[in-house]
């Protein structure tokens, strides 16, 4: 996935931690602005993305080491504002998520979700994500899920699908916004076990 993106964008895909960790690493200024340029058109959603968004388009404007150095430890200051904000209006009757969200979903998936096959056929769908409730949440109503999203312990949210009318849901998901990297392979399994279970 990493090099797919690297052909596109730029920068290169180096294998950190002993080979178990695959990083994508960008160091030319001309490149780092046009994924900025992405970024404004499809602005992340999670409140540390956004935090670190916001300060590395500060430290471009500051051109400073030492400004750098000097606040990188305040990025996420701002991170409680934005828990607080209720960024997709869920608090109302409506919702709004942005147009890209779909897409973004699988994206999001493919890192934090989990597809989980047991022996007594109760098949499900999880995903967790620390501080975010609002984004938990938005998944949960974008699924017509009526599980709740639990909070597991400290800031660690947590939703788990079970019933087979939102698993169908989901996989019609995939169908049009299809999982690219290592998920994809656990989701083919998964999907396949479900088809035996809904025959």
């Amino acid at each position: 996935m990493l090099i797919k993106i690297a052909e596109v964008i730029g920068g290169s895909v180096r294998i950190a931690g002993k080979g178990k960790d695959v990083i994508w690493v960008v160091n030319k200024k001309e490149t780092i602005q046009e994924i900025l340029k992405i970024c404004d058109k499809y602005p992340p959603l999670t409140s540390k993305k956004i935090c670190q968004l916001e300060f590395l388009k500060t430290c471009l404007l500051k051109d400073s080491i030492d400004w750098y150095l000097s606040n990188r430890d305040l990025k996420y200051d701002n991170q409680p504002a934005i828990l607080n904000s209720d960024p997709f209006g869920m608090e109302g009757n409506s919702f709004a998520l942005p147009n890209y969200f779909k897409g973004w979903l699988s994206g999001f998936i493919e890192a934090e979700g989990c597809f989980s096959i047991r022996k007594n056929n109760n098949h499900s769908f999880s995903i967790g994500q620390n501080d975010d409730l609002y984004l938990l949440n938005a998944i949960k109503q974008f699924l017509g899920s009526s599980n709740t999203v639990r909070n597991s312990y400290r800031n660690f949210y947590h939703l788990e699908i079970y019933k087979k009318e939102t698993l169908k849901i989901l996989i019609n998901h995939f169908h049009y916004y299809p999982l690219l990297g290592e998920k994809a392979e656990s989701f083919k399994k998964f999907k396949n076990k479900l088809v035996e279970c809904f025959a």
